[in-house]
């Protein structure tokens, strides 16, 4: 399973990202305004910081609008996935932004029904809300079942699942028992999977008895290089 991160905190992305476990970005018109970013400023830094698929949202409401701002934003990095909404001129824009080349994540699914008609419009991903469902009362694993058995069925279809909307681990964990090709997370979710007590208590216990011995595997602190210094000899050359 690929795991994105669901937000537009930089700093957030970088520390993450530096573990090697995140795949991709999703990012939607909310957690852009969270981030008090400029959207463009926004999505390129993202882009630069992650290789994999990072996905921005057009604003747009009807299908050539959304074809013009897609176009517009896949133009900023070649990572960029277009967001589009589940809607009938979402779908128009799928399709003609698919058939440019360009990546296309549908958004804001909450039915199998829907989740057909992106993978028959070309969507490289879907994004069924998992959280939303539960919510209200539903059950959004039910509809990630649902969606993996209708995509298994047909192997034309190349349309990745991208579980949103995750509230907690028990959400990754099931989508990954599902298929789901990918979750995106926010990033406490992401912290959350690296913890349990045992964990914590083993590596407390190890590191007191090796305390003990007196012993250190390094004999010394390893060296740093700052940048300055290694700057210095390609200056020279210059």
């Amino acid at each position: 399973m690929k795991f994105f991160l669901d937000t537009a905190e930089l700093d957030e992305i970088r520390d993450l990202a530096a573990t090697g476990l995140v795949d991709g970005v999703t990012t939607n018109p909310s957690l852009i305004a969270k981030s008090g970013r400029d959207f463009i400023d926004a999505v390129r830094e993202i882009c630069e910081v992650v290789d994999g698929p990072v996905s921005a949202e057009v604003t747009a409401t009807d299908a050539d609008s959304m074809i013009a701002e897609g176009r517009h934003l896949a133009a900023i990095a070649p990572n960029v996935t277009v967001k589009v909404p589940l809607t009938p001129d979402g779908l128009k824009a799928c399709r003609r932004l698919a058939d440019d080349g360009t990546m296309v994540n549908v958004t804001l699914c909450f039915s199998a029904a829907q989740a057909l008609l992106a993978a028959k419009a070309g969507a490289n991903f879907i994004s069924p809300f998992v959280g939303r469902l539960d919510d209200i009362g539903a059950d959004g694993m039910e509809l990630i079942a649902d969606i993996v058995d209708i995509y298994a069925a047909y192997p034309q279809f190349e349309t990745e699942v991208l579980v949103a909307s995750v509230r907690h681990v028990n959400h990754v964990i099931e989508s990954a028992k599902l298929g789901a090709d990918v979750a995106t997370l926010p990033p406490q979710v992401l912290r959350q999977m690296f913890k349990h007590p045992l964990t914590d208590k083993g590596l407390a216990a190890f590191l007191a008895d090796w305390e003990k011995t007196g012993q250190r595997i390094l004999s010394e602190a390893p060296a740093t290089h700052s940048l300055s210094h290694d700057a210095e000899p390609a200056r020279r050359r210059a």
